[in-house]
């Protein structure tokens, strides 16, 4: 008769077993019926997913080009006029990435668009998800200057490949025809599929100044905005405010050493 303790000693055997199988470790598998009592199997797959998990995360961060960012445990929630902290907070749930939704962050200059952008796409790195971050400019004159048709698509699977892609700063500069249908063929290739964070200070009303005279405007604000969770913040610039706030110290504190 089959003990209560020898089922499960059969049982962590096998989720051992298919733990190696997973890290593809055919030397040990090899030797299997040799090994997989010892005490040191299950530490080995351990350490063995550990150092996998965090080779996998290095890699990703690498590619998704984040960059460096204020947290939001640090973000000034109180200086924006308008920013809803509790959309924010969702967001940071990724939901919307599961369910391929496009999330577009409005506002004028320097009220935390690019902060909270980037807050959300290490979040979503952390979670396990493929991430690449970019500027909407450096990404457009990119692709525009590939001269053959293979390299642009090759480049156009680049964009369409992750689970999240966040294009910063659209509506900065405008673009002409050709940009434009460059842009549209990155949303159209990620639409109901593949998640999209845009960053824009201007309202979709004005997209036709960011890219004038392209037919295909309507269209591919139409595709952004079908599945996306629209979030708009107002106020003052937190950059001029902190420079504002520099200049006031730095007179005082001249006023302080010219004092008797």
């Amino acid at each position: 008769m089959t003990t209560a303790d020898e089922t499960a000693s059969e049982g962590t055997g096998t989720t051992l077993r298919a733990r190696a199988q997973a890290l593809a470790l055919h030397g040990l598998l090899a030797h299997w019926g040799q090994v997989h009592t010892a005490p040191w199997v299950s530490d080995l797959l351990a350490w063995e997913e550990d150092e996998r998990r965090r080779r996998s995360l290095e890699r990703r961060l690498r590619r998704a080009k984040i960059g460096r960012f204020k947290p939001l445990c640090d973000f000034d929630w109180t200086w924006p006029a308008h920013c809803d902290q509790e959309a924010i907070a969702g967001l940071m749930g990724l939901d919307f990435i599961k369910s391929a939704q496009n999330v577009v962050l409005i506002g004028p200059n320097g009220v935390g668009k690019t902060t909270l952008a980037r807050n959300i796409a290490h979040q979503a790195l952390m979670a396990g998800h493929t991430v690449l971050f970019t500027s909407a400019g450096p990404l457009l004159g990119e692709l525009a200057a590939l001269e053959s048709d293979a390299a642009l698509r090759r480049r156009l699977r680049h964009y369409g490949a992750p689970d999240l892609l966040c294009i910063d700063e659209v509506g900065y500069l405008s673009y002409g025809d050709r940009y434009a249908d460059l842009f549209f063929e990155i949303v159209s290739r990620r639409y109901e599929t593949k998640s999209l964070l845009l960053t824009t200070n201007r309202p979709f009303s004005e997209w036709p100044q960011v890219f004038p005279n392209a037919a295909c405007v309507v269209s591919l604000v139409d595709r952004i905005i079908h599945h996306a969770e629209i979030l708009a913040l107002d106020g003052e610039s937190y950059r001029a405010k902190e420079a504002r706030e520099r200049a006031e110290q730095r007179a005082t504190q001249k006023k302080k050493a010219r004092r008797p």
